[in-house]
């Protein structure tokens, strides 16, 4: 009750600085029962799903111009959101490894020469707009790089220790401290992302430890940024509070679900309270974004294959069903199977793209049936019981004459169970397959250890 009654009252100040901040340009939120409202999702962003690029690591070159060529693979993968880790210049003073932290950056204007020239990164948007992709770039407004011309330009623009020294965050002691108290730093940093978006057309940010950033600058950008162009905005925190600039979320609790599942610390039963917790805590419209791995936890925590074994194919299922937008990373279709190094050149193996089916389905899946778009856009979820409900989770999307039944075996041995009830039933094509079935009331269904089925109409 605390809880709830804690976050109501965030939700209610983050809408009065909204509403106190806003043009009359229609981006104004409204309070609704304690609860801001959702920011507006560009329209395209309905029912997609995101890929993330790490530029360095995508080719042997690690350049604008050699990821170019993927573009059309991407696009018929079916991840058409393409968010590109940072593309700045990297910081040398106190760098870590060789080649640096993408997040220690240098320059906010400028791109990082490793990369490409302006007309490299121009031709790719370009390209990337040709074949119907969206691209939103890293933004790191948190910190800077110690080399950064800002930090002997405006010393004030940094918060400092007792003693007047400049701070690090954490341990990451490559990169100094924003202060942002100091409103002309605030205009500096909304500048410098009008700047990405105007100039070079990008379509949105990622935008890097939000939560460490004043809400009150992202409900500013926000509101500037889609002046210039509907905008898709995607946090990397998963404080409720965020959803009044932010289209997206990280789903960082699922994730740690889905892990501890694998395990044997936590069962199928804990997917549905942690479903039930997201929409007592969230806006129904809230994009939640869902993964099995990203650059952080592929570096820092080992690859999907360390840390879900043979189920990584059921959890994914998981992260492409559930109310929310899935995510994969850089390697993923290639089934990567390798740690990529973060600070040094450690290009992909891409091995003849072996997953790339797996992950095209469950895509164009979402893409084409609206029982599973995003937010508001897709359809209701529903728990269908089973006799072995610790161990098969089965899910119910469902929107219109629009349905999608995953059906998940979370254990190591093979399973044969039965439906409870008559939600489900109906007739329905089989993903991967398609093959056509009948689902019956109580209907018995068997999978393999870390099985799973997809049936859509």
């Amino acid at each position: 009750m605390k809880l709830k009654n804690s976050l109501s009252m965030i939700f209610v100040a983050a809408a009065l600085v909204v509403l106190n901040s806003c043009s009359s340009n229609g981006s104004e939120k409204s309070v609704t029962n304690g609860k801001v409202e959702q920011i507006k999702h560009p329209e395209w962003s309905k029912n997609l799903s995101i890929y993330e690029v790490n530029i360095r690591q995508f080719t042997p070159e690690g350049t604008f111009n050699a990821f170019i060529p993927h573009l059309p693979r991407l696009k018929e993968l079916g991840a058409d959101i393409l968010w590109i880790m940072p593309i700045n210049p990297i910081g040398e003073l106190n760098r870590k490894g060789s080649l640096g932290s993408y997040y220690s950056i240098s320059d906010y204007l400028t791109l990082n020469p490793e990369f490409g020239i302006d007309e490299d990164f121009k031709n790719l948007i370009k390209t990337a707009h040709e074949n119907d992709l969206y691209v939103i770039i890293d933004w790191v407004a948190n910190h800077s790089a110690w080399d950064n011309p800002l930090v002997n330009e405006h010393p004030e623009w940094y918060q400092k220790d007792t003693t007047g020294k400049m701070i690090s965050p954490y341990d990451w002691t490559d990169v100094v401290a924003f202060d942002y108290s100091n409103r002309q730093m605030n205009d500096y940093m909304l500048n410098a992302m009008k700047f990405w978006v105007t100039e070079y057309d990008i379509d949105g940010y990622r935008c890097d430890v939000a939560g460490m950033v004043p809400d009150t600058f992202w409900l500013r950008v926000r509101t500037e940024l889609d002046k210039i162009k509907p905008v898709f905005m995607l946090a990397e925190d998963e404080a409720p509070r965020h959803h009044a600039a932010f289209d997206m979320t990280y789903g960082w609790e699922f994730h740690h679900v889905m892990n501890d599942i694998y395990k044997g610390e936590k069962n199928a039963n804990d997917i549905e309270k942690y479903l039930h917790k997201n929409d007592s805590l969230y806006p129904s419209d809230a994009y939640r974004m869902y993964f099995i791995t990203n650059h952080d936890e592929n570096s820092w925590n080992g690859t999907e294959f360390e840390r879900l074994g043979e189920g990584v194919k059921a959890f994914f299922v998981l992260t492409a069903t559930v109310p929310g937008m899935p995510l994969i990373y850089t390697g993923q279709e290639a089934a990567m199977d390798k740690r990529l190094e973060f600070f040094e050149k450690d290009a992909v193996d891409w091995n003849d793209y072996p997953m790339a089916d797996f992950y095209h389905q469950l895509f164009e899946l979402k893409k084409n049936n609206p029982a599973l778009y995003n937010g508001d856009f897709g359809g209701s979820w529903k728990r269908i019981t089973t006799d072995k409900d610790k161990d098969v989770f089965v899910l119910l999307r469902e929107k219109g004459n629009s349905k999608v039944v995953s059906v998940v075996n979370l254990s190591a041995e093979p399973l044969t169970f039965t439906l409870k009830g008559d939600a489900y039933t109906g007739d329905y094509t089989l993903l991967y397959t398609d093959e056509k079935v009948k689902l019956a009331a109580d209907q018995s269904l068997t999978l393999p250890a870390w099985g799973y089925q997809v049936y859509f109409k």
